[in-house]
Parts: C-alpha cells; sequence; structure tokens
C-alpha cells in the first residue's frame, strides 16, 4: 500500500469517526435518552444493522456508489467524471478536517461535517451547501415551532405527569424505535457522502467490507460511551428522555431529512436541520407553557447556532489555507465564494 492510498484509509476511518461521534447524536440522541434502561448492545444491534442495510441498498441501487449519488451527481455526471472526484494522488492535507473534527468533537460542538469535510474537497459546492442547509434549519425551525404550539398542551406538557401503562409504553417503544429507524437511513443518506468522500467513488468488495466493519465499530464505541459528550446537548432539551416526546422528535425530523433528500442530490447539514428543529420545539414548548419566553432560552439557541457556524468558520478557514499552500490567490477565492452567495 503506498503513501497516498495509507492517506485515504486514514482520512476515511478518521472521517467516521468525527462523523458518527459528531453528527450521530442528532438522529440517535433521542433514542439513546429514551432507552438508558437498554443494555447498550442491544441499541448498538438495532442500528448497526439499519446502516448495513442503507449501504448495502445504495451500493446495489447505484452500481458501486454509497453515498446516493451525493458525490457522483446527476447523470451526465458518472463515475470517470464525479460531482466531488477523488483526489489524486492523497495529499497529507486531507487529513485535516477530519482531524480538525476529532478534536471539536471531543469539546462536545455539534458542528457541520458536511461544510468541514466536503467543502474542503470542493470548495465551489459551497454555495448550494450552504443554501440548502440554510432553508433546512428555516424549515425545522417554522415546522417545530407551529407543531409544538400546537400539540404542547395535548402531548408535552402532560407527559411529564402522566405515566404510561405497560400496554402503552409497548406501543410506544414500537412507535419510536420505527420512527428511528426511518430517521437513521434518512441520515445516512445524506451523511454517508461525509465519509466515504475519502474512498474511491466505485467501491468494490475489498474496500465496502471493511469500511462497512469500521463503521460498526466506531457506531459500537458510540452507544458504549451512550453518546458522547454532543450527548449533553439532546439531554438539556425539554423532556427528551421521554420515548414519547422522542418518538415525536424524530418523526418530525426524519420527515424533513426525507423532503430534503429527495428534493435534489445536493449535499446539506443535517447538523442544521437538527439545531433548528430543537430551537422551534424548545420555544414553541416554552411559550405554550410559561406564556413568555426567557433570555436564558434565547441564549441556548443562540449558543448552538454560534456552534454550527463556528463549524462553517473553520472549514472556510482550511479550504483558503490549503489554497495559500498550493499558491492560489485566496482574495479571489473568497470574492469568487461571496459573488456566487449574494
Amino acid at each position: 500500500m503506498d503513501i497516498s492510498s495509507l492517506i485515504m484509509w486514514a482520512g476515511f476511518i478518521m472521517a467516521s469517526y468525527s462523523v458518527v461521534g459528531n453528527d450521530v447524536i442528532q438522529t440517535l440522541g433521542t433514542f439513546l435518552s429514551s432507552n438508558e434502561n437498554k443494555k447498550w448492545y442491544v441499541l448498538w444491534g438495532f442500528a448497526a444493522s439499519i446502516l448495513t442495510l442503507t449501504l448495502l441498498y445504495s451500493w446495489v441501487t447505484y452500481q458501486g456508489d454509497v453515498s446516493y449519488m451525493r458525490l457522483i451527481g446527476d447523470p451526465p455526471n458518472s463515475f470517470e467524471n464525479p460531482k466531488y472526484p477523488l483526489p489524486e494522488p492523497f495529499d497529507w492535507y486531507y487529513l485535516l478536517p477530519p482531524l480538525v473534527l476529532v478534536f471539536v468533537t471531543r469539546w462536545g460542538i455539534p458542528v457541520s461535517t458536511s461544510f468541514l469535510i466536503l467543502t474542503f474537497f470542493k470548495p465551489k459546492g459551497l454555495d448550494s451547501m450552504l443554501i440548502k442547509s440554510v432553508s433546512g434549519y428555516l424549515v425545522a425551525f417554522v415546522a417545530a415551532l407551529i407543531i409544538y404550539l400546537l400539540i404542547t398542551k395535548i402531548a408535552e406538557e402532560k407527559f411529564p405527569k402522566k405515566s404510561m401503562t405497560d400496554t402503552q409504553r409497548k406501543t410506544w417503544t414500537v412507535l419510536q424505535w420505527f420512527s428511528t429507524g426511518f430517521l437513521w437511513t434518512q441520515w445516512l443518506a445524506q451523511d454517508f457522502a461525509n465519509i466515504y468522500v475519502y474512498l474511491p467513488r466505485k467501491l468494490d468488495l475489498v474496500a465496502l467490507i471493511p469500511s462497512l466493519l469500521i463503521l460498526n465499530a466506531l457506531l459500537a464505541y458510540i452507544f458504549y460511551v451512550k453518546g458522547g459528550a454532543i450527548q449533553r446537548i439532546v439531554k438539556s432539551k425539554y423532556n427528551t428522555h421521554d420515548i414519547r416526546s422522542a418518538t415525536i422528535i424524530d418523526f418530525i425530523y426524519a420527515i424533513i431529512l426525507f423532503y430534503f433528500k429527495e428534493l435534489n442530490n445536493v449535499p446539506m447539514s443535517t447538523t442544521w436541520v437538527f439545531i433548528g428543529l430543537l430551537a422551534g420545539r424548545e420555544i414553541g414548548i416554552r411559550w405554550m407553557i410559561n406564556r413568555k419566553l426567557s433570555t436564558k432560552l434565547f441564549g441556548d439557541i443562540l449558543k448552538d447556532l454560534a456552534k454550527v457556524f463556528f463549524g462553517l468558520h473553520i472549514s472556510l478557514f482550511l479550504v483558503f489555507f490549503i489554497h495559500w499552500i498550493r499558491g492560489g490567490d485566496v482574495l479571489m477565492m473568497i470574492n469568487d465564494i461571496f459573488q456566487k452567495l449574494f
């Protein structure tokens, strides 16, 4: 194995750890919170089986592509002319984005892996990715706000006060595992691109099998440590440990991701959608319960939003830094990006 291949696989492993550790909690955080009484390996087995089936479905359907066409693009793009071409050769600096993600994940900062990794491979794709991600935040925020203004009095306010019978708990458990499975597939279809951007666009079995084993092993670790630092964001929100509340969150999130997945093949930040969903939910619930909104609530919302913007700034810094190393004109690059956005 040559140096370029070593860098490629090292990048894949670090990206896998970073994406699983940072982004997975958006999808499985409420699942973990509301199932803390179950063994971690039972929860992992459920999530790992869905991950494996979702990956294999894309690999079979798209003839070797596991990114649901987010890396290769729509026709007439192909494996020979993908939207996100594989660097040849892989230089050392391609390890910077996942390496940075490893550290910010340890600090519990929910940055966008889509911006941090995919923008690094294709800076020109930033404008469309940013527009779609901001749209995702706004759609999730408004949808959650409206839904929780409507259901808080009949559901969320009563959940902490009303215990469930055994029959009700079994029903809600089935509903939550179904909604989590649906959400997990939609998230994976979006975020496989952030991980597999480091591997060839058309995978053979020799690359597919070890990559799948690596992903599932890292997923097992995340379940074993109960989500890690990022899980604190989920637990800080109102009643997310209740299986009924968790089910509603997962279902809303899944529907929004499904809509954007079907909209087009432009990659987007699922982190922004998740943060928008939690923000709209918190405002809706707090208003209906207390009829007022505290400065602390808005401070927490702005803090979460600042964290995802922090990730965007890191992404841009890395892109400009490498462009400068290569001898490019950074100011011209910045001007091009701003012209596309505004």
